[in-house]
């Protein structure tokens, strides 16, 4: 068995997480149960952080709240001294309700309405991150209708994505998010920003992609972004103060999955920054980060309850677990792979295959496929890892299934940070069918 974080199995066989128990949680709280390793985030986040502090460079790592969205994460994240991406007004409203500092906030996001954008306004956001020309515009009459300045970066779209070892540099233009480079729009709203009166340019965001475990695809996005500055410079005689590089960085999900050391990330970039901006003899500019997955990611696990076991001969055998494609959407969504355990038999020899099947009304509902687990009993626990990320953020009432509970745990104590849903929530905004009164 792989270990993330502080896992580890006790005397009793048990899977223990953050040094408690995982199936006396099951017992308290009941599965489908999402469990965060803290102290793992605590480490990501210091190491990302580490990396730019040795390097002597301005920085901001921010948590990209997509990932997982909650109260208490976004506390976490302020404890951390995380900066804070937000791509909806429900993530922002989240982030206000958790007391989280607005100046350290961005806002993304390829269509954000008029409402969010006042809202964001209104409460005082760090920066939002502009991602086309309407956005650009009605920001502006935002901005000038309440006399009120905005830091704004223009997302573009580099020509460059990354899915892990396969790196392409044309043809990625064709995108919903961001100003492409071939047909000018980048520089035509570069020009319109500099000339605003309330929005101040501080610089340039990317994205490449996500799962990423090589630096080639975030050198070739800062090459490419130092041509425009160079451009920019001759042109309107701007030069940003900040690149934000985006987030994408890889984690272990499977054997065979290689992600780098998050320190080794940054500290490819810094260096690629560093010396171009030396070589065109241009101010180092602030870094930004966006880090989701590799922060929270291999921190969660899920336990769930073994129901059922179907036994075709000579083709399959299925165990159904009390959730699915309602709490992890990854796999019927794009094929995601996990490992997992029977976390109250840890020890035991994996003897046996199964296929876990989700207990939605779908047959595409299938978190595992060929799992080596030993001999399973009904209500045995399974512990699938690394769903930290997209998993609850993803989780849905398919089926009127209530969503699961989610709990923090480390050294030894647990907190409940979103309580279970119950069927009395599942109906709670539902109205009865209004019928005519016949006279």
């Amino acid at each position: 068995m792989y270990t993330h974080g502080t896992s580890q199995i006790n005397k009793q066989g048990h899977l223990e997480i953050g040094g408690v128990n995982t199936v006396d949680l099951a017992k308290t709280y009941g599965t489908p149960l999402f469990i965060y390793d803290v102290a793992l985030i605590r480490e990501r986040a210091m190491q990302f952080q580490e990396a730019f502090k040795s390097e002597n460079v301005p920085f901001q790592v921010a948590y990209a709240s997509k990932a997982f969205s909650c109260m208490a994460m976004f506390q976490l994240a302020d404890e951390l001294g995380l900066s804070l991406d937000v791509v909806s007004g429900g993530e922002l409203y989240t982030a206000i309700e958790a007391g989280f500092p607005m100046e350290r906030v961005h806002f993304h996001g390829n269509n954000k309405s008029l409402a969010e954008l006042e809202m964001a306004v209104e409460v005082g956001i760090g920066c939002i991150v502009v991602d086309n020309f309407y956005e650009l515009r009605e920001l502006s009459r935002i901005c000038k209708e309440r006399e009120h300045t905005m830091d704004i970066l223009l997302r573009i779209t580099p020509g460059v994505e990354a899915h892990t070892h396969d790196y392409i540099s044309t043809g990625q233009e064709d995108s919903k998010f961001g100003f492409d480079l071939i047909s000018g729009q980048v520089h035509e709203a570069v020009q319109l920003a500099q000339d605003d009166e309330f929005l101040k340019l501080l610089g340039v965001h990317s994205h490449i992609g996500s799962q990423i475990f090589e630096t080639t695809g975030f050198v070739m996005a800062v090459e490419k972004m130092f041509e425009l500055i160079m451009e920019w410079k001759e042109r309107f005689n701007f030069t940003p103060s900040v690149l934000n590089l985006g987030g994408g960085f890889g984690i272990r999900y499977i054997e065979g999955d290689t992600p780098l050391p998050v320190g080794e990330y940054v500290t490819k970039m810094i260096e690629v920054v560093k010396a171009k901006a030396a070589d065109l003899h241009l101010t180092m500019p602030e870094i930004w980060i966006e880090p989701g997955r590799s922060l929270v990611g291999d921190a969660g696990t899920t336990l769930y309850s073994i129901g059922s076991h179907k036994h075709i001969p000579n083709v399959r055998d299925y165990l159904s677990v009390d959730g699915g494609m309602s709490d992890n959407l990854r796999p019927a969504l794009y094929q995601a792979e996990y490992e997992g355990v029977l976390a109250n038999r840890a020890n035991d020899e994996a003897t046996e295959t199964f296929s876990i099947a989700g207990k939605c009304c779908e047959s595409g509902d299938m978190l595992i496929w060929d799992l080596p687990l030993p001999k399973a009993n009904h209500e045995d626990i399974l512990a699938v890892f690394c769903t930290g990320a997209y998993g609850y953020a993803m989780a849905n009432n398919y089926n009127r299934i209530p969503r699961p509970a989610v709990v923090f745990v480390e050294d030894g104590e647990v907190f409940e940070v979103i309580k279970r849903e119950r069927y009395e929530d599942l109906i709670r905004l539902d109205l009865p069918l209004a019928k005519k009164v016949v006279k």
